[in-house]
């Protein structure tokens, strides 16, 4: 069996992109916290997803960054050549299914610095080598 849930913030707005036949793909990241800290310090993973048609369209219209959500879905890995001819791995969450963690009300009442409170700050250019689906 292969399933995956995890729940975390988007650390930015997804990127939606539609196919030739009009279906809409979502590619997002998400930062969960990890249960157990390396000594005081915060940490967290960085799950890349990946999600299609409904799925994608109903993240384009309500997720932002900072939007707390709980994804459903399976394990797929991949890889691919980058532009050097060097063999590149890839993890990626296939959502079939997307929720809010959390009530508008507390999304909207939590002051910026709350959004990705215990988060390791990534780089803005993360994974754009990657080939979009």
């Amino acid at each position: 069996m292969n399933r995956w849930i995890g729940m975390g913030r988007l650390v930015r707005d997804p990127e939606v992109r539609y196919s030739q036949d009009g279906k809409g793909v979502a590619k997002f990241t998400i930062a969960c916290d990890r249960r157990f800290k390396k000594g005081n310090e915060p940490s967290a993973d960085f799950i890349s997803c990946v999600a299609f048609g409904k799925v994608a369209e109903f993240i384009e219209k309500y997720v932002k960054k900072g939007t707390k959500v709980v994804v459903e879905g399976r394990w797929q890995t991949g890889s691919y050549e980058d532009k050097e001819g060097k063999k590149v791995y890839t993890n990626d969450c296939i959502v079939e299914s997307c929720e809010f963690a959390e009530s508008k009300k507390e999304s909207e009442n939590a002051a910026p610095s709350d959004v990705g409170d215990g988060f390791v700050n990534i780089p803005d250019n993360i994974g754009e080598e990657l080939p979009f689906v």
